[in-house]
């Protein structure tokens, strides 16, 4: 699988992660097979949350008996000093390792949540602190909002950046989702950027068939125009979907991955104009 620089940090990453959320409601045979199905593919970096179900314990309980042969990403959704700091030992226990190559802020969507983390007494200071004691190398923020990631950039030194980049944004920029903006600031200071969503149509109309709280394209020429239109981007990476039964289609898109033209991208995007964006229905 073809790798990327991740930012500035000296890591060569996969252009796909492994998206610890597939691993959320999994019994461990299922989650020893998919781990052991990424790292075949050549897929490097692993992004897992404590609030994905038992993830972190699927993780933990194979890095147990094989040792972690990802590039570790974790996160946390405390924005407290105390909270981040008993948030982010508590992972590192579930997931039996000795440190986080890569921690997060998880879903910060608002200026509040922003300014809270990043304050007096604020998650930053206890993952900077965790930092000087070796128990993280890289910092990075997620969440669903690019405009204000473009400005969480500007406040703090993040390593890396996770948001949704898809053909159905797209589609329909505005200013919830344009990430253009974003990506301009990340290459300017040699940020890593991670995408996710990537494979997402719209919410669900009717039941669910899959571990994703979107309906994802879930047929292979779908995926496929979906991966190769956000691997075209000036990204490092795309999360893997959480459903376990869509990644040997999204593995198979990215090992065959050829970047694609301009006038090929705009094609691709007017296919899906028809579907709305996630988070201008979620945010409605």
């Amino acid at each position: 699988m073809k790798t990327r620089n991740l930012g500035k940090t000296g890591q060569i990453s996969s252009i796909l992660t492994f998206g610890g959320f597939a691993l959320s409601n999994v019994k461990q045979k299922e989650a020893d097979a998919a781990i052991e199905m990424a790292l075949k593919a050549g897929i490097n970096h692993v992004d897992v949350s404590p609030i994905y179900g038992e993830a972190e314990t699927r993780l933990g309980s194979y890095f147990g008996r094989h040792g972690n042969q990802f590039f570790l990403g974790c996160k946390t959704a405390e924005r407290t000093k105390t909270g981040a700091w008993e948030g982010l030992k508590r992972s590192l226990e579930r997931l039996k390792v000795d440190h986080f190559d890569l921690f997060q802020f998880h879903m910060v969507d608002n200026t509040r949540e922003l300014d809270t983390l990043l304050g007096p007494g604020g998650a930053l200071e206890a993952v900077l602190e965790a930092k000087n004691q070796g128990l993280v190398r890289f910092i990075g923020i997620t969440g669903h909002h690019p405009p204000l990631h473009n400005l969480a950039l500007q406040r703090f030194a993040f390593d890396t950046v996770m948001f949704p980049l898809n053909r159905v944004h797209a589609a329909h920029f505005s200013d919830w989702n344009d990430w253009r903006p974003l990506l301009k600031t990340a290459k300017a200071k040699k940020v890593g950027v991670f995408a996710i969503k990537v494979v997402a149509k719209r919410l669900w109309e009717n039941e669910h068939k899959y571990n994703t709280w979107y309906e994802p394209f879930d047929q292979a020429d779908e995926i496929e125009s979906s991966v190769w239109y956000t691997l075209s981007q000036d990204i490092t990476s795309a999360v893997m979907p959480g459903e376990l039964k869509l990644w040997p289609m999204v593995i198979d898109a990215a090992n065959r991955f050829e970047p694609l033209s301009q006038p090929k991208q705009k094609e691709m995007t007017a296919e899906v104009s028809g579907f709305v964006p996630l988070y201008a229905s979620w945010m409605d």
